[in-house]
């Protein structure tokens, strides 16, 4: 053999085993997750931004047009009184001169925690810390810049700067009884919220939901030694975590609106018209100080109320009423809107969720937005030019991209490439860092003038992308396939890099199926099933009734009656496959976390045996179980739903389970309990029906840290493997 032959011989070997190389841990730490660029911060004067830069030691501001460093804010090295080696964010005081900058965070639920927050007067680069009385949480500029309010400890309080002195605004607040400024378990997780203390445009007031969570049912489970975390005081006897969580049909926390006036200190309670069990999900304030916007939700979560209330009378009024045959979507929430002239409200009213312009008597103005397609942000209006922006699906499902409309209906697409796009524009939305993928590429990060021009990239991730292609990894194959009534139903499928159509292999589907989410979306995301795939078997993915991306008919068809059309079209999906030649219809399994696990066990009670396997990670296992906002939103009060929420638990069909299950849970999950996997264990045990368990102490509803998540998804390909070969 010629040399130069024999030296591209070895080169095609070289290049088949590194296109092989890569390993269940590659996916597990993270080496396929893109980089991305710090959070920034816009600048009002349309021009540049601000962002952290060398690990959280500096704060710099930037131009937008052409990346420079203009000026830094702040260094660790060389700010006046500053012990930190590191902080962990900032925000920036309205008039843009001074810093609030945290540290040591600790975490307390899904999107809260507390840290040390310090003040930083950029002219005199001076570091002072906020407050010497503990942690805080939620720490917020007024718009002058002059005075910080935060929580501690449940209470509210507000530092005036220029003195140095602390003032309590409450004194009432107590560990599972009274919260001020920041909400219950219930409503950060299902309403997103972290805070709600909001300033007036003006500074002369603060205004603030307060919590009574005294009547709602104390929950708590043990802790443990364990390892990762570990609690070494727990060695011999176990700890106690004891939190409020109203489950289905239980009391939740009774919610008012309260004004705090800084000059004369007068702390006064807004009359609102609701009743006791209303929800107050927000309250902002609009650009005129003696109104601010409360918004409310009934219990049963199908009629939203806007309200604008006069924070020294108490006065309100009611704005705006909107109602839903079945649910208010959580996510019209952040869609709302206020300008001086005029408000914007996202609406599902047509059948597609779109933009309203409303004036302040409550009259609508006009319907911005429309067509079968979905506008899921608003992401900004330019007065100057009359023209609103906000990203929709209108390409499809699978694809998201950012648009501009005129004043005179003139749509303009801004974002360049089909995939998805999430854009955050400044506020004269002259400049917005837009974030793209596909499901062939990673993350890029660019910034686009007002015309959609890209003007940089910020990080286009070109190192992964050629580490990707070297690992052959398996692409996302769409596809469309029919349910029982005819809904087309979205899909992908992921195949072999070998892949043989004269074989027939097993087949895994991966779902997640709650309502309003999407799990085929045209997006980068490398995951363990990828890893699956290298081991033989073919991974699909099917989006069925509930999910999101669609029409509101689509997404609400489950109402009353979850889990029953969720399981129908997976199993539309699993018959799909079979009856593909390359699918061995014997070997099919199903798979899901969260809503992904109790759908899983739905579909092996009640999907007439088509899967010969399933995983069922952090379950709910009886809607009666879960938290109130959620449970009720999409099924009502058990009162009001009995039978519904019988026939929608797995529990009521565990004696009817078909195939092998391993179910897995955390210990210290304080979402999904882990009493959901414990009782729904018992009623197989009595039902004669053996299974398989994953049990993680002190885990929680990620289920991650250290080794866990390596050993998890090791479990569960193993498992995979043993049953469905």
């Amino acid at each position: 053999m010629k040399k130069t032959a024999f030296i591209t011989l070895c080169a095609i070997v070289l290049s088949t085993l590194t296109a092989s190389a890569f390993t269940l841990e590659d996916i597990t730490s993270g080496r396929f997750q893109p980089k991305d660029v710090a959070e920034t911060y816009p600048s009002t004067d349309g021009i540049h931004y601000y962002m952290a830069t060398n690990g959280n030691t500096r704060i710099v501001k930037c131009e937008y047009r052409t990346g420079q460093e203009v000026d830094t804010l702040f260094d660790v090295e060389t700010a006046r009184e500053c012990s930190l080696k590191q902080f962990d964010g900032f925000s920036l005081s309205p008039d843009e001169k001074h810093l609030l900058i945290y540290a040591d965070s600790e975490p307390i639920y899904r999107r809260s925690f507390k840290a040390t927050y310090y003040t930083f007067e950029i002219r005199r680069n001076l570091l002072k810390p906020l407050s010497e009385g503990g942690k805080q949480q939620v720490a917020v500029y007024s718009p002058n810049g002059r005075m910080v309010a935060f929580v501690r400890d449940n209470n509210i309080f507000i530092k005036k700067l220029d003195y140095g002195t602390e003032v309590a605004v409450t004194r009432d607040g107590k560990r599972n009884k009274i919260i001020n400024g920041v909400p219950d378990w219930v409503y950060e997780e299902e309403f997103a919220l972290t805070s709600t203390l909001q300033w007036s445009p003006d500074d002369a007031t603060l205004a603030f939901v307060k919590f009574d969570e005294s009547q709602v049912p104390e929950y708590s489970f043990s802790l443990y030694e364990g390892y990762c975390p570990s609690y070494p005081e727990y060695m011999l006897y176990p700890g106690r975590f004891s939190y409020k969580y109203p489950v289905a049909g239980e009391a939740n926390s009774k919610v008012s609106v309260h004004s705090y006036t800084v000059e004369t200190r007068a702390l006064k309670t807004m009359n609102l018209p609701l009743s006791a069990e209303d929800y107050i999900p927000r309250i902002q304030f609009t650009p005129d100080p003696d109104k601010l916007a409360v918004i409310a939700l009934n219990r049963t979560q199908n009629e939203m109320d806007i309200y604008t209330v006069n924070p020294k009378s108490g006065v309100a009024k009611l704005l705006l009423r909107e109602t839903d045959k079945t649910w208010i979507k959580e996510s019209i929430l952040d869609n709302i809107v206020f300008y001086p002239e005029f408000f914007i409200l996202a609406s599902c009213r047509s059948g597609y969720q779109h933009l309203y312009r409303y004036n302040y008597n409550g009259v609508l103005a006009k319907q911005i937005t429309r067509g079968e397609w979905n506008v899921s942000s608003f992401l900004g209006y330019d007065a100057k030019n009359r023209a609103y922006f906000y990203e929709s699906n209108q390409e499809g499902p699978l694809y998201s991209a950012i648009y501009k409309m005129t004043e005179k209906g003139v749509e303009t697409k801004l974002s360049e490439r089909i995939g998805t796009n999430k854009a955050v524009f400044n506020p004269s939305c002259s400049f917005f860092i837009n974030r793209y993928s596909n499901s062939a590429e990673p993350l890029i990060v660019t910034v686009c003038d007002a015309r959609g021009k890209t003007v940089r990239t910020l990080e286009d991730n070109a190192d992964l992308k050629a580490w990707a292609a070297q690992c052959d990894l398996p692409r996302k194959e769409f596809f469309t396939c029919l349910n029982n009534v005819g809904d087309k139903m979205n899909g992908y499928i992921l195949k072999p890099s070998n892949f043989d159509p004269s074989k027939r292999y097993p087949v895994v589907m991966t779902q997640y199926s709650g309502p309003g989410s999407q799990s085929v979306l045209d997006n980068w995301k490398i995951d363990w099933e990828h890893y699956l795939v290298t081991r033989g078997f073919i991974v699909a993915c099917v989006d069925g009734r509930g999910t999101g991306g669609r029409s509101r008919a689509y997404e609400t068809a489950v109402y009353m009656q979850l889990g029953k059309f969720e399981t129908e079209d997976q199993v539309a999906g699993a018959e799909y496959m079979r009856s593909l030649p390359y699918v061995d219809g014997d070997r099919i399994g199903i798979y899901g976390w969260s809503y992904g696990g109790y759908e899983t066990l739905m579909a092996l009670s009640t999907g007439g045996g088509i899967y010969r396997a399933g995983v069922a990670i952090a379950p709910v296992t009886d809607w009666r179980y879960y938290d109130t906002i959620y449970s009720e939103r999409f099924m009502r009060t058990p009162k009001e739903n009995s039978d519904g929420y019988k026939q929608s638990a797995p529990i009521t069909h565990a004696p009817n389970l078909k195939g092998s299950l391993l179910l897995v849970s955390g210990t210290a999950d304080d979402n999904v309990h882990f009493l959901n996997t414990l009782q729904y264990s018992a009623a197989l045990v009595e039902a004669g029906i053996q299974f398989d368990t994953q049990i993680y102490t002190n885990q929680d509803h990620h289920i991650r840290g250290c080794n866990i998540r390596h050993h998890l998804f090791t479990r569960v390909c193993d498992f995979f493997t043993a049953k469905l070969n």
